[in-house]
Formats: structure tokens, sequence, C-alpha cells
């Protein structure tokens, strides 16, 4: 076995000395979007600092914890708060939240995050569909030896966000009222926000949205088999295409103010996947 599988497993060890619970959704919160977790029915929580050897967050607004407990009866195991390459860990560790997820039991995984606009149209608080993303300048998690019990050594990539969950937060966002944005998200590596040459370049390899998170973590999670969708929360126009400076002051912000939009959409998501499993 691997070094990271190794590690991966024994940090799924250390979680079920805490708890046994199986969820069917793993929902990883964004910067600003914790707040979320506050709607879920409670069965358990763990400090990712509790779970030996898993990496912690540092970034305000992300609060570095597991949430275990049901969304409307649906079992889910929320992630409040990600870690980011940027903050200095291997990308093996960026990645391992989620395949930690993948062994506690989850099939779906539901990736939220804040991110800059870059496609003209989108204002700050728009809600964006994740249809497809680009990795950029960000190594791939599936580098070095291949853990053939997590996946394949070559999986595909032509469908990483799946197209039945993609129509589910569409429906759900035309029964509530909710406009939602579609497009292509891009990870650059932070934490630097992007230079407006950078969001020019952005712009002309098709990206609508740019951030620092997420499609490394779709990528693993691709590996592994599970199904995969995601929502960006638009929080400013990316640098260039407004007159400001950039602040995580001002994405927080932006995301607390579509908050309510957020949660009413995701919960009627996370509902309908769940009958859907049913």
């Amino acid at each position: 076995m691997s070094e990271v599988y190794e590690k991966l497993m024994r940090c799924l060890e250390s979680v079920r000395k805490h708890t046994d619970f199986c969820p069917e959704v793993a929902l990883v919160l964004g910067s600003g979007l914790g707040d979320y977790a506050d709607s879920i029915q409670v069965e358990a929580e763990i400090s990712y600092s509790e779970i030996g050897e898993f990496p912690v967050s540092t970034v305000p607004g992300h609060d570095g914890r597991f949430i275990f407990g049901y969304v409307n009866k649906v079992p889910v195991v929320c992630m409040k708060g990600r870690v980011h390459y940027y903050e200095g860990y291997p990308i093996s560790d960026v990645v391992l939240p989620v395949r930690l997820m993948k062994l506690m039991g989850a099939k779906t995984l539901f990736l939220t995050n804040a991110s800059g606009g870059v496609n003209p149209d989108f204002k700050a608080g728009d809600l964006m569909l994740i249809r497809d993303h680009i990795a950029c300048f960000v190594p791939s998690p599936l580098m070095g030896p291949n853990e053939e019990t997590l996946g394949v050594r070559f999986p595909d990539m032509s469908e990483v966000y799946d197209k039945d969950l993609q129509d589910i937060i569409r429906d759900c966002a035309k029964e509530a009222g909710i406009s939602l944005r579609e497009g292509v998200y891009l990870q650059l590596t932070g934490p630097a926000y992007e230079s407006p040459a950078e969001v020019r370049m952005v712009s002309r390899l098709g990206a609508d949205a740019v951030g620092m998170s997420t499609a490394v973590e779709a990528v693993a999670a691709n590996h592994m088999g599970m199904k995969i969708c995601g929502i960006s929360c638009v929080c400013n126009p990316a640098a260039g295409l407004s007159p400001t400076p950039l602040s995580h002051e001002e994405v927080q912000e932006a995301a607390n103010k579509t908050a309510p939009l957020f949660k009413k959409l995701v919960t009627a998501a996370i509902t309908r996947m769940g009958q859907d499993v049913k």
C-alpha cells in the first residue's frame, strides 16, 4: 500500500473511534457558506484537529470540522471548511478529506465554493452551477503510485459533473424561483487573487468563474467513482472587471448575503438526491 493510502486508512480509523455514521451525501462548504451546517440535524461533530494526521483549515471562514447528520432525512457528512493547496499542504492532503468521506460511505459529492466572476454577464451574488472545470497550475492529486483500491490509473474525465445531479439542481432552482447561472470553474493555486492579465487568460481558456479550490477535489472524487455536482457563489467580478481591489472580507460578505438562497437550493437538491437514491 502507498503512504498516501495508509495515511487515509489511519484517518478513517480515527474517525470511526468517534462515530460510525454512514452518509449518502458528502457536502463541502466554501468560504462564507459554513453557516449552512447550522441547518443540519446534527448527530455528531469531529474537529479536524481530533483526527490524527488530518490537515487542519487555517483560513478565516473555514471552521474546520466534520458535521454528521441529516438534511430532511438524507444522511450527510458536511465539511465545514476545506483545506487548500495554498495553505502549504501537499496535494494528497488537500484531497484527503474527500477521499475519507467516500470511505465513510458517501456516494455523492456536493462541492461548493466562493469564486470571482470571469463571465462579464455574472454579478456578485450569482449562483453558478458547475458544468465542468479546468485545473490550472495545480498538481494532479492522482500523481504518484496509483492505489487500485481507490480507482484506476487513468480515469475518464469526460463527465466529472454528473448530468442527472445537474438536472436536479436546475429543477430545484426553478421550483424555488432562484436564478441559476451555469458555467466552467477554473482553479488556480492562490492565495493571491488573479491579476487582470491572468483573468484575461482564464477567460480565453473558457472559464466563467475562477477560484482556489474544488477542481482537485472533483478529480480525486471522480477517480473513486463518486457522483459529483457543484455550485459556485460568485462573490465579486474578477480583477480588471471591477474598479475596486479584491479582499477576502468582500468574498465573505457577498457569500453571507447569498446564503439564504444557497441554503434553500442546497437543501432542496440534497432532499431530491436522497429520494432518487431510495
